[in-house]
Parts: C-alpha cells; structure tokens; sequence
C-alpha cells in the first residue's frame, strides 16, 4: 500500500497536470495545496488524517484568494475584426436623416467593416443624399459629421 505522503504527492501532480489541459488557474491551487500537504507529512509522518484534510483545504482555498485578489487582468481592449481606427475619416452617403434626435443610416460605395450600410448618429442634423464622414465607431452603430 502506497504511503499518505506519496498519495498527497500523487494527488497533486495529477492536479497539476489537470490544471496543464485545462489552463483555468484553478485546479493549479489545488495541485499546490496537496504537495504541500505531502511535504508536512513527509516532515511529520504521524499527522492525523483529519489535519491533512483541514491543511489541504486551507492551503488551496487560501492560495486561490489571495490569487484572486491581487491578479489583475489585463485587457488589450481589441475589437476583433476592426482595425483600430482605419475608419475614422471614411465618408459615405445618407441613406436615411440623421439627427440629434433621430438614429438615420449612411452607406458606403465600398464596405466598412464588412457591411455597406450602417446606422449612423450624430449631434447634428444630416439631410437624405448628403455627404457624411465618420468621426467615431459606438457599438453598432457609426457616430458621423457632415463632410
């Protein structure tokens, strides 16, 4: 029969080999908190059962907080499938007004982003046939200015 210690051992290398595949960050703590379990029972082979569950749980559960609380993820902020800004400038024409108070639409001879036509926005008001430039992307939607 196996020893506790290398069961501890075994445990957490299978965890962190789980933690490998799946790349969550979270099984990893586990992993951590049997081996070193393993370790204090290799240190002191007459721990209780009951105490190496308790040290599992704390180092695991305690290891994943303080993880938790100060890893700050970093987000690049990309809007995939857009270039950052090529757009900006593109002018196009009014398809339906557009106002302050009103959503219209403005269309392209050649696609923005994939589509030719667009809702637009914008502060101020923009007639049907007229020429419009685009001054910024919000959302689905395309904030313009008359060119």
């Amino acid at each position: 029969m196996l020893d506790i210690m290398w069961i501890w051992g075994i445990a957490g290398l299978v965890l962190l080999g789980v933690e490998i595949v799946s790349g969550t960050m979270h099984a990893f703590w586990f992993g951590i908190g049997a081996l070193l379990v393993a370790f204090l029972v290799w240190l002191i082979p007459a721990m209780p059962l009951p105490l190496q569950l308790l040290l599992f749980s704390a180092f695991s559960i305690g290891a994943l907080i303080v993880w938790q609380r100060y890893y700050k993820k970093s987000s690049p902020n990309l809007r995939v499938g857009q270039s950052q800004g090529d757009e900006i400038g593109r002018v196009g024409t009014i398809t339906e007004a557009v106002g302050a108070k009103q959503t219209g639409r403005i269309s392209f001879t050649q696609g923005v982003m994939g589509s030719r036509e667009w809702a637009a926005v914008s502060g101020e008001e923009i007639a049907v046939g007229a020429e419009a430039e685009i001054v910024a992307i919000e959302g689905n939607s395309l904030r313009v200015k008359p060119h």
